[in-house]
């Protein structure tokens, strides 16, 4: 979805009746009626900008997990082929939502594990050092536990990361990478390097990459590319399949509202997920369904992305996730998409009518670079700020060493959110000038 800043910001007016306006005529705002709005003590609802971190609860999870605990208590181990939603293929059920969310076809997705177990399987498959090949390129403020999978990786295969591990940087006084500097890095050092790593979304500034590009100028140099779509799924259209990506990983309690620590996904090209002899490291679950309880059998994988899966999932993880990806299905991604493009927007123009010249956001100011994430420095502010933010009803997140994150997010944000929110954190700058 291409559309320019000029386009989105035309008609925009700093005042609380604008902001009620544009949520009346929102064509989603019946949404935000489908979760659980945490809530201050004075019975009033936080300004809540944090589905970056954690979403909100789907009103609907509640039933979803009371369902499996239902069935789990009326039919024992019965309930794997006999709940309403039998459990041996649960995992299924799901598949063809988060598919669309993502972008990519069935065949190409699962949902399995955590976000950081699937990163070490992926890179067991796609990581494969050889000969001057051994490099690892990756942002060089990648998410910490990224960074900790790539480390531990080379060092599994002798490789010291202080020489094997490259690092994007962005340029003094910049806080962004740009592409030119990317292709320049991939095209130097392309011949030594055996995987590109990134963050689809950078966590930090909420840089949004164009993996398409990076996908294939990394190919080109013969490497294999990989992303970190945390801070991309449900945020932003990823397009995996038309990516050519060769994997992508993600969690789902972010964007995509599915609870603390809840289970993730995994994606594989197709042009991979069927071959049956790509290393792997293998369990009963990524086994022939046909033949996966004969036990005696040899491996023998699954021909989609199926193959990468270990053991048999938490039904009840399962079951928050498919409530909220039932509600993206309803919703659907393009529309998701246009109305984060313009709401993000609206809270961009009313942090730069701040007065004083204090804010600074770090995140790309070009729609097409960015999510529904707003990273905001104040200038002589340190975390005080924050936490006064917070007293004041605000529940948005603190990034060492400077930036107060925030998310404006489609489903349940509004444009009168992020009026209140400016206007809190103009009162809370005050105070602290």
């Amino acid at each position: 979805m291409s559309i320019s800043k000029a386009e989105l910001t035309s008609t925009f007016e700093a005042n609380l009746g604008y902001a009620q306006a544009q949520d009346e005529q929102d064509p989603l705002k019946h949404f935000r009626d489908r979760f659980h709005l945490p809530t201050q003590s004075n019975g009033e609802p936080f300004l809540y900008f944090c589905g970056n971190s954690l979403g909100l609860q789907p009103k609907s999870s509640r039933d979803q997990i009371d369902q499996e605990l239902k069935d789990w208590a009326m039919l024992g181990v019965e309930g794997h082929l006999h709940a309403r939603n039998p459990w041996l293929p649960y995992h299924e059920f799901l598949t063809e939502h988060m598919a669309a969310v993502v972008g990519a076809r069935p065949n190409e997705v699962v949902v399995m594990n955590t976000l950081t177990v699937n990163l070490h399987l992926m890179m067991v498959s796609f990581y494969r050092p050889k000969g001057n090949r051994t490099k690892i390129l990756i942002e060089s403020d990648a998410f910490p536990s990224d960074r900790y999978a790539v480390s531990s990786q080379l060092r599994f295969h002798g490789y010291d990361p202080a020489e094997h591990l490259l690092e994007l940087r962005p340029r003094a006084g910049e806080s962004c990478l740009r592409m030119e500097d990317i292709e320049a890095t991939i095209r130097k050092e392309g011949a030594n390097i055996a995987l590109v790593m990134l963050g689809n979304t950078n966590y930090y500034t909420g840089q949004y990459f164009d993996m398409p590009a990076i996908t294939k100028l990394a190919h080109e140099q013969g490497c294999m590319v990989g992303f970190d779509c945390a801070h991309g799924a449900g945020n932003v259209p990823l397009n995996l399949h038309d990516s050519g990506a060769d994997f992508a990983v993600w969690c789902t309690y972010k964007y995509l509202n599915s609870g603390p620590g809840s289970m993730a996904g995994c994606f594989v090209h197709e042009r991979h997920a069927s071959s049956p002899d790509i290393p792997r490291f293998e369990g009963w679950w990524g086994h022939n369904k046909t033949t996966r309880f004969g036990m005696r059998d040899d491996f023998d994988p699954i021909p989609t992305v199926e193959a990468w899966q270990l053991s048999n999932p938490p039904i009840l993880s399962l079951a928050a996730i498919k409530a909220s990806l039932e509600i993206f299905a309803e919703a659907g991604m393009n529309n998701l998409r246009k109305k984060a493009l313009r709401l993000t927007a609206y809270l961009e123009y009313l942090l730069q009518q701040i007065p004083g010249d204090k804010i600074n956001i770090i995140t790309p100011s070009n729609p097409a670079e960015r999510g529904c994430q707003l990273s905001i420095q104040v200038r002589d502010a340190d975390k005080r700020l924050f936490e006064a933010v917070t007293a004041a009803g605000v529940i948005a997140d603190w990034r060492e060493p400077d930036v107060i994150r925030v998310a404006p997010v489609p489903l349940y944000n509004t444009y009168a959110d992020a009026y209140r929110f400016t206007q809190v954190l103009e009162e809370q700058i005050a105070k602290i000038s």
